[in-house]
């Protein structure tokens, strides 16, 4: 009787061990975003796992043709939000979004400054002095291109001293004081609070960034995925527009 009763202890602690095992593993949702979607994407992940019990949320960030480039190499992921509809286009044209991708928000470009504005920046024509330390994204990035077309629309000849691959790097940049400015969206000014000054100017209308999400093709977490998209474009729309995002073109 003693024996039957230790066999069954041990099988019991067997079965238990398995089920923490399982339990911890779970699932795992792997995003890839836009680095200006950053703090927008790690409040929905908190709501999200608070509503998938076991779900484990891996956020990756970076500029979009960045991450356009690494899925076309092969990295897995199961969902893609762009920082514009270009850099969704080039995911589309490679077969590798399932179904159409859906806007999320807007966005709009602003001159960020160190604090104190050192250098007198005052609109978009005093981007094209001389003597000025100025960084933009690279023109392949998202706001990379949308600094070409405000550019444009003020007939000004941007030189920057460097070109970054993704915005967030602009932002540090001129956080750092290694930048006098830098072109980055609203949304980035909004979230560095006291650390940068973000200044408008009138062109910003020439270049309103469309952010699109769409679930990768070949996710083997496409139903977790869809839900994903669908907290973003629900719930998710209050925490874009508190972050500063503008409402989707509907």
């Amino acid at each position: 009787m003693l024996a039957t009763l230790l066999t069954l202890g041990l099988l019991a602690g067997v079965l238990t061990g398995c089920g923490t095992s399982e339990e911890a593993d779970g699932q795992t949702l792997t995003v890839f975003a836009a680095s200006s979607l950053t703090g927008v994407f790690e409040d929905l992940e908190e709501q999200f796992e608070a509503e998938h019990p076991g779900v484990d949320v891996r956020l990756s960030f970076g500029g979009s043709a960045d991450l356009v480039a690494q899925l076309r190499e092969g990295a897995r992921a199961d969902v893609f939000a762009s920082a514009d509809a270009e850099s969704m286009d080039d995911l589309v044209a490679a077969g590798l979004t399932a179904g159409d991708p859906r806007e999320i928000a807007t966005n709009t470009l602003v001159i960020a400054v160190p604090p104190g504005n050192p250098a007198g920046i005052e609109d978009l024509t005093d981007l094209d002095a001389d003597d000025l330390a100025l960084v933009l994204c690279a023109p392949e990035v998202p706001c990379g291109r949308a600094a070409a077309r405000v550019a444009a629309a003020a007939d000004v000849d941007l030189s920057p001293l460097s070109e970054e691959q993704s915005v967030s790097d602009v932002l540090a940049k001129v956080r750092t004081g290694e930048a006098d400015a830098g072109l980055v969206y609203v949304t980035d000014v909004a979230a560095a609070g006291d650390s940068v000054r973000g200044i408008a100017f009138d062109e910003s209308d020439a270049a309103v960034n469309h952010y699109e999400i769409a679930i990768v093709a070949g996710s083997e977490q496409a139903d977790l995925a869809a839900d994903w998209a669908d907290l973003v474009l629900g719930a998710g729309r209050r925490t874009l527009t508190d972050a500063g995002f503008g409402a989707p073109d509907e």
